[in-house]
């Protein structure tokens, strides 16, 4: 779950990048705003990326979402993106998780059929 969530963040920190350089052709806004606000965005995407499996950081990816679709009032296109991005953080979630599970049982089993075969091979008595 956490290198599919890290990879949709990552993705999000570029789109910010991307959104605060159209938002600074906006002539009611100041460049240093949309820095400041670009910036801690940005900032915190990447290390959200770290926070993902701790508790509240899904949370926090989701509050990140919900953030990135209503920057569209200042970016218009961003409502789209915005959008795009939360599907993303969903199927990233779910899928990451069905991934997780998959790989324990996996190690679950490995785990079983090599304790099983060091049994069956020890001194019959």
């Amino acid at each position: 779950m956490r290198t599919l969530c890290a990879s949709t963040l990552i993705g999000e920190f570029f789109v910010i990048g991307f959104a605060g350089l159209v938002a600074m052709k906006d002539p009611d806004l100041s460049m240093g705003t949309v820095w400041t606000v670009c910036g801690i965005a940005m900032l915190f995407s990447v290390l959200l990326c770290g926070m993902v499996t701790r508790p509240g950081g899904v949370q926090l990816g989701w509050a990140l979402q919900i953030a990135l679709i209503a920057s569209g009032f200042v970016v218009p296109i961003m409502f789209f993106m915005g959008l795009v991005f939360a599907v993303l953080w969903w199927a990233s979630l779910h899928f990451g998780q069905k991934i997780d599970e998959a790989k324990a049982r996996f190690a679950a089993q490995a785990e079983g059929e090599a304790g099983a075969a060091a049994g069956a091979g020890g001194n019959p008595a």
